[in-house]
């Protein structure tokens, strides 16, 4: 299957500036292609991925990518998206923003081989650029009534926009031409809220090399949850690639919740699975929805592709041990990673009848509901029911030295910390 088709199949393309020409080209030569990224943070979340993985499919039907981490752009400020000017970061930020991001994309991406990843940062190429140079060899270049016509630009009259962002563009078509002139790129690849600025960088490409030059552009459709809010964001915020803002087990709790009317979406746009079995998992779907066979293939698979096999591991006996309340199988650390997001308490490592300890805690109300809980067997510690009033909780009780954890009913979990 041509990779234009395997997209197509996916439904991961939004636009193409020429699908004939674009197909042809990959059909007939291993292409260089490129997508970029600024380093407004030090991770990318989820939604950051989404372009990335099609230059991966890119690269394992053979062609060369070049991921571009934008050490220039990123001091500006794409106004893409965005309604108000983006603060400006320092230099300093700037760069370890870079280093973390380069260090990202080597974990994720094949750095080696015949059509390895190549990694760029535009700061190489316009840092030494003086002012008059950037009037006179690019600025001439760019109409101003076009650049005011781009959606990325037009969504921001009405708000404002500085100088500084509205030439955000012009450094980014600046960056496709020296791609296309030092790197062989023919293609960009970025959201849907790229296509001003990828087809900037064309009309500069034909400006200065000739109207027959062989560039395109290909964008990605903007992704919507079926309930119509804004992929990869949950009510705790963005789902980050960087284990240390969003733990493995968070991550694969994402992939494993997905709504059966996105999962099979997310399986052809996420992963690398085949036509075949994806097939089959939306045959699952469709005829066992409650077995979340496709939820468990997606979150296994994205957070393998993200983290590791181990750290898929580790994950996938997190949640199995919170499934069946196995929690003194869990390590101190998986416990601390699995309860991240769970109400915490902070508690002495004197030993304490349980009643008082509970009330004292705040995970129970009164001693008179503490005693009923207890009675009625809705109390677990570290996943094993409390019947007896006259149970007392000791340091003992904590997994490794650390950590106990309180059930109360069926799900609603405690995470207390012995200090």
């Amino acid at each position: 299957m041509n990779i234009i088709d395997e997209l197509l199949w996916r439904e991961a393309i939004n636009q193409q500036t020429d699908a004939d020409g674009l197909r042809e080209l990959t059909e007939s030569k291993s292409v260089s292609l490129y997508c970029g990224v600024d380093p407004t943070g030090n991770s990318m979340h989820i939604g950051h991925l989404i372009p990335f993985m099609m230059l991966r499919r890119f690269q394992l039907a053979g062609h060369r990518p070049v991921i571009l981490i934008g050490g220039a752009t990123g001091t500006i400020g794409d106004p893409s998206g965005r309604q108000s000017e983006r603060s400006l970061q320092t230099l300093e930020q700037v760069q370890e923003n870079v280093d973390a991001l380069t260090a990202q994309m080597k974990k994720l991406f094949i750095t080696d081989g015949d059509n390895q990843v190549r990694l760029v940062n535009n700061y190489d190429w316009t840092k030494d650029m003086n002012v008059i140079d950037f009037l006179r060899d690019f600025g001439k270049n760019f109409s101003i009534n076009t650049m005011l016509a781009k959606d990325v630009v037009a969504s921001r009259l009405d708000s404002g926009i500085s100088f500084t962002e509205f030439a955000y563009q012009i450094l980014q078509s600046i960056d496709y031409l020296h791609l296309y002139q030092h790197e062989d790129v023919q293609l960009q690849v970025g959201g849907s809220d790229q296509w001003g600025n990828i087809t900037s960088g064309l009309d500069l490409i034909r400006k200065k090399e000739g109207n027959e030059a062989k560039a395109f552009g290909l964008t990605i459709p903007l992704m919507l949850k079926a309930d119509g809010t804004k992929f990869g964001k949950t009510a705790g915020g963005a789902i980050w690639l960087d284990p240390k803002q969003t733990t493995p087990y968070e991550f694969y709790q994402f992939w494993a919740n997905t709504d059966d009317r996105d999962v099979v979406k997310y399986l052809k746009y996420f992963t690398f699975l085949s036509k075949e079995e994806i097939e089959a998992l939306e045959e699952k779907v469709a005829t066992e929805p409650h077995k979340r066979e496709a939820q468990k293939a997606l979150a296994e698979e994205m957070t393998r592709f993200v983290h590791s096999e181990e750290l898929l591991e580790q994950a996938k006996r997190i949640s199995a041990a919170l499934f069946s309340g196995d929690i003194r199988s869990l390590t101190a650390d998986e416990i601390e990673e699995g309860f991240k997001e769970m109400p915490t308490f902070t508690a002495g490592k004197e030993t304490k009848n349980i009643v008082d300890w509970l009330v004292e805690l705040g995970i129970e109300p009164s001693k008179r509901q503490a005693r009923e809980d207890i009675t009625k067997g809705a109390i677990s510690i570290n996943g094993e029911r409390v019947n007896e009033l006259e149970t007392e909780i000791t340091a003992d009780d904590a997994i490794g030295g650390k950590f106990i954890i309180v059930r109360k009913g069926k799900k609603n979990y405690s995470l207390v910390k012995l200090v």
